[in-house]
This record gives structure tokens, sequence and C-alpha cells, in this order.
């Protein structure tokens, strides 16, 4: 039908959409019942009016192009080879590399993959100009689709130390930067803040602050994309909100800097909410949040298995995981349509105010001496510690409601007790929200502090 019957239908205003609701409520107090509260400070309205919205601020994304990716921890480049083709040939279009140590070849570990044409993100649990000489070369000679993730800060944000301290690290990045056959080298690590407890405020707002870093010393010598790597929560559509929020802020940024604006984002679920009671109920959380992941505009999206708190990867957790991706792309189509979510007010919303609210946070830490500044004088620690506080306390009071386990828990259920291994100490077993002892470190370190004298 090509004729529009809407012109048929008087307009309905804002004001007599909630005067309806007023009377359907028969007395009951309007924002008691309907307007719900959040951990932004962000309050949820029973509806969205184009009255009190305005114009809406346009985030372009490329969900058609998303990839299916398999993050990968690599040990030794002859079995990472053998598990590159396997997921490539199951499901998976692209892999996440975290290398453990120097004497992974990548000539070895990439022999016989079409690095043309399947994109390969690397990432280094150490710092070394020669080894990202080797990768670029090999990226060079065989014009492969590869982009690395360095992150001086983040490793500092996790571990509590640089890699070497700030002056010789930022003099490495520097060379690394100097590379052009990466479309990106520097990675800002947002997950490390989300699994600690942060915010989405706080997460937008210290990723700004942390690249923020990067271009106050380096400038317009990062001449290619920035990537972000980001972890999603179970807030369904907040999450979809902060990854455009998130690109909406650092495109802002970019602008001042005179730096490419446009940016890579690589996304994961959220280790936070994950339970070992009912460990089944994981697939339903990892699946809203990788919707929300795409819906929201990632570039490349990872799964988190239903196992990953209590067993070392193993290829079924790995395949269910990616199966999930399969299914979200091959049978529910998320990748047939740009901008899915673009014209809803509700996000729209939602996204405007994370960014206000981001962007003055943001203008806080920088008047107060900057990002790693309040880093090393344990200011941000300290204000996701009471952001994690106060997460807990909701759930811990009923009010904050998880998936499954929580709401109705299975009384014969002794998964946590059967484990005779779990990574987490007795304390932190007894919290369904799970923070993990990698993250925590970020904390401990600091408040010793660890740092090196600059």
């Amino acid at each position: 039908m090509s004729k529009s019957l809407f012109h048929e239908f008087d307009a309905v205003s804002a004001a007599q959409w909630k005067q309806k609701i007023q009377v359907d409520l028969k007395g009951a107090d309007y924002n008691q019942t309907l307007v719900t509260a959040t951990h932004e400070g962000i309050d949820i309205t029973p509806f969205y009016h184009s009255e009190n919205f305005g114009a809406t601020q346009s985030i372009a994304t490329k969900t058609t192009n998303w990839k299916i990716t398999q993050h990968i921890v690599v040990t030794n480049a002859i079995e990472a080879n053998s598990m590159i083709k396997d997921v490539l040939a199951r499901g998976a279009e692209s892999v996440v590399l975290r290398i453990a140590n120097e004497q992974v070849s990548i000539s070895e570990m990439l022999v016989d993959i079409d690095v043309q044409t399947v994109p390969i993100h690397i990432e280094m649990d150490f710092l070394s100009v020669s080894y990202c000489s080797s990768i670029h070369a090999f990226a060079k000679e065989n014009a492969a689709n590869i982009t690395i993730g360095v992150d001086l800060i983040g490793n500092l944000a996790s571990t509590g130390n640089w890699f070497d301290n700030l002056t010789k690290d930022h003099e490495a990045l520097g060379q690394i930067l100097k590379f052009d056959g990466f479309k990106s080298a520097l990675t800002i690590r947002i997950d490390i803040y989300q699994n600690a407890g942060a915010t989405m405020v706080q997460q937008l707002a210290y990723a700004l602050a942390h690249a923020n870093e990067y271009l106050n010393h380096f400038g317009t010598n990062i001449t290619n994309t920035i990537t972000f790597n980001v972890t999603v929560g179970t807030h369904y559509f907040f999450e979809i909100a902060k990854l455009r929020a998130l690109r909406h802020l650092w495109s802002v940024l970019a602008k001042e800097y005179n730096v490419n604006q446009d940016c890579i984002v690589i996304a994961s679920p959220s280790k936070r909410n994950k339970t070992l009671y009912d460990y089944n109920v994981n697939m339903l959380r990892t699946t809203t949040e990788c919707m929300s992941a795409v819906l929201g505009g990632a570039d490349f999206v990872y799964n988190l298995p239903y196992d990953a708190l209590y067993h070392t990867a193993n290829e079924f957790g790995d395949r269910i995981s990616r199966n999930q991706l399969r299914i979200l792309k091959d049978e529910s189509y998320f990748d047939k349509t740009d901008n899915p979510t673009e014209g809803s007010y509700y996000i729209e919303s939602i996204t405007q105010q994370l960014a206000e609210k981001a962007l003055i946070l943001f203008k806080d830490i920088e008047a107060n001496g900057g990002f790693l500044h309040q880093l090393k004088a344990d200011t941000i620690r300290r204000k996701i510690k009471e952001s994690d506080a106060k997460e807990q306390a909701l759930f811990d009071e009923g009010k904050e409601v998880l998936l499954g386990t929580n709401k109705y828990p299975n009384p014969e259920d002794r998964m946590k007790h059967d484990l005779e291994i779990t990574p987490f100490s007795k304390d932190e077993v007894q919290k369904v929200v799970v923070i993990p002892i990698g993250v925590r470190r970020l904390a401990t370190k600091i408040e010793k502090e660890r740092l090196k004298n600059e």
C-alpha cells in the first residue's frame, strides 16, 4: 500500500497521552507508579513523545556489516593456527587474538589464513616495538586486514603498573603509531571499567578521558582509526544507547583534535552478571547483551561462553557461544538494516542523556588534573567502588532483578558447592554479581602505590 493512512487519524499530544494514563491509574501516583529510576540517574518514563524530545541526533552505524568474532588466547602459534582455521570454518567471521608472549610467531600463527578478507585484531600482554614491527611487516607483505590494540593506560588501570614506565611506554607507542599498515593501532579498553562496576555514564566519561590522554600526548600523530573495547551489560535499551553515545562523544572529541572521527567498536558481554548457579541462564543473558551490542552499532561482537566463569576455554562452550551469534545473524536477521534503532524516541532520549551526563563528568575530570592524575590519586578506583557497592546493594535488596537465577532460584542447584576449584574467593562466589579477580587488581595495586615514579 503506497498511500499513507495516518492523516485520517487525529494527532495525539503528549499532554493528552499523560492525561489518559492518569485517568487509567485511578488515583495512583503517576511518578511513583510508572516512572522508573535507574543507576545512571536517568528516569524511564512510560512514554516518549516528539514534543518532549525535539530533533534527534543522527549517529550512523553500519549494522549490516557487523562481524561474528571469536576471542582466542594464544600461547602457541601452531595450536592457535589450528584453532583459527577451525572457528572460521564453523561460523566465525573474524578473530581477536590475545598474544601471551613474544615467542608466538605471527607468520606461523596465520599461515594459510585468508588474512586479506578475515579481519584480525591482535592484542598483547606485553609492549614490544619489535614485535609490532614483525606484525606490520607481515601485514604489508600479505595485504592483511590486521589491527593491533595497544593500550598503555588500560594496562596501568588493570594491573597498577606501566609495562615499563610512563616515558618509555609512550616512546614505544609513538613508534608503533608510525606504522602505516594498520587500520588501527590504539585501543581504549572500556571493558575494565564496566567489569569493575562503573556506571554507563562513568564508562563513557572514562573512555573520553582515557582517549584524551593519548590525544594530548600524540595529537595528530594518531593518524589511523581508534578502537574501543566495550563490554555490554544486562540493561538492554540502555546498553544500545551507550554504544551510540560512545560514537557520538568520540566524534565530538576527535573533531576538536582534527583526527579521524570514525572508530572501531569491539563488544562482548559483561562478566558482572554471570552466575555459577543454574549456569545455562548465562546463555540467555549473553544473548540479550549481544543483541544490544549489534543494535548499538558494534563492528565486531564476540560472545562469552556460558561456562567461562568456572571452565577454561573449551570447544563446546566456544561453539555454543558462537552459534548464539550465528542465530542472531542467520535466523533473526540482525544484519539486514543499518541504524535499526534510529527514530526510537526512547533510545534517542537515553542516548542524549547518557552523552550529556558523560560529557559533564569528562569535563570535571579534565578540570581536576586529567584521567592519569585521578587514576594515580585513586579517585577513579574509589568512584567505581562506590558505584559497584550501590549496584550490589540494589541486587541484595531485590531492587535489581537479573534474568533467571536470583528471581527464581532452584534450591536443589548446588553447582557452586560442587565446584572443586573456582577462580573466586568465598565472598565473591556468594555474589551473583561477580567482579573478576583481574579487575580487582586495579584497586589493590594502585592502593599500595605500586606505580613507578615518573
